[in-house]
């Protein structure tokens, strides 16, 4: 009950802030106006990213002994996609995707987990990096006011994390919260998944080329932002985005709402009016970008309603 109030509180003052800052019917107008070719480009670079993903994925599972075609995790992919839709963020769709793969083979789950938060933790490195740029792009020369000191201070927080996570020498300080774990009875997965994760700690050559990997797939996925943008006439360059974009991706893996609702629209509403955007465009903006990601689900919703037709 605590968690749903919580979620109808942020949903709400996220609404409000956006009702108050745009105009209905300005808003109505610049997306009937908008550019469908540019949105299509916007969907295009997203699903198109399905697949290095996919791979990444398949990689990091064959070097655990866990042998996966790229059609099936593709698959697995786009259902993790639509689940996120219901789901809280992409946290959903990460557990649709641990669980699917538990399923197909039997005594895996600590691996699949461990590869999932693997995976995600790549994303987040390659994320924050990007965000480190969109630090150096911005000072001086954007007016976003606060926004690239809370990128800086994700840089920070990321790293002091990994280090506890990662960093043999401070096993003995989350030995204690032991106690605690095993109370929850949580412990004993919480330490499979931990001892998959540190299973790569030798796989250095791996992990630095599934990093590479992802850091060129995060670049690319910024643009489709920038599409979405173009498509309302939003006329900034690509560099202003990658300032944002890496803090909105980042913005997106917190559970505030389901599937982000308003929480995305306010943060497009709030960064581009510092750019001198429009509010009606700057949320129009947004608004185009959760159509993005609605598209994007729709293969995972077809997936799972044929499957459905077929146990029936």
């Amino acid at each position: 009950m605590k968690r749903a109030a919580a979620t109808l509180v942020v949903t709400g003052l996220c609404t409000a802030y956006i009702l108050w800052k745009i105009d209905l019917g300005t808003t109505g107008r610049v997306l009937a106006h908008a550019q469908v070719g540019w949105w299509l480009a916007s969907v295009a670079i997203m699903v198109a990213s399905v697949w290095p993903m996919a791979w990444r994925w398949q990689r990091l599972l064959a070097a655990r002994g866990v042998h996966e075609t790229l059609g099936r995790l593709v698959r697995t992919y786009f259902v993790g996609y639509a689940a996120g839709q219901v789901l809280p963020t992409s946290l959903g769709g990460d557990a649709s995707r641990i669980y699917e793969t538990a399923r197909r083979h039997q005594g895996v789950g600590a691996t699949a987990a461990g590869t999932v938060l693997l995976e995600r933790a790549l994303g987040g490195v390659a994320t924050l990096v990007l965000a480190a740029v969109g630090f150096a792009l911005a000072v001086g020369r954007y007016d976003v006011g606060g926004y690239i000191w809370a990128e800086l201070a994700f840089v920070v927080a990321a790293a002091l994390a990994g280090l506890v996570l990662f960093s043999t020498r401070l096993r003995p300080l989350l030995r204690r919260s032991q106690p605690l774990l095993r109370a929850l009875r949580i412990e004993r997965p919480l330490r499979g998944v931990y001892g998959a994760l540190h299973s790569f700690r030798g796989d250095a050559p791996l992990l630095a080329a599934m990093f590479a990997l992802t850091l060129v797939v995060q670049a690319v996925r910024v643009l489709a932002i920038w599409c979405a943008g173009k498509a309302v006439g939003v006329d900034l360059s690509p560099r202003p985005y990658y300032v944002m974009g890496p803090l909105l991706f980042l913005v997106m893996l917190v559970p505030f709402t389901v599937n982000g609702l308003a929480v995305r629209e306010s943060f497009f509403v709030s960064f581009l009016g510092g750019l001198d955007v429009s509010a009606d465009r700057a949320f129009a903006t947004g608004f185009l970008f959760f159509i993005v990601t609605i598209a994007l689900s729709l293969p995972g919703l077809a997936i799972v309603l044929r499957e459905g037709v077929r146990r029936r």
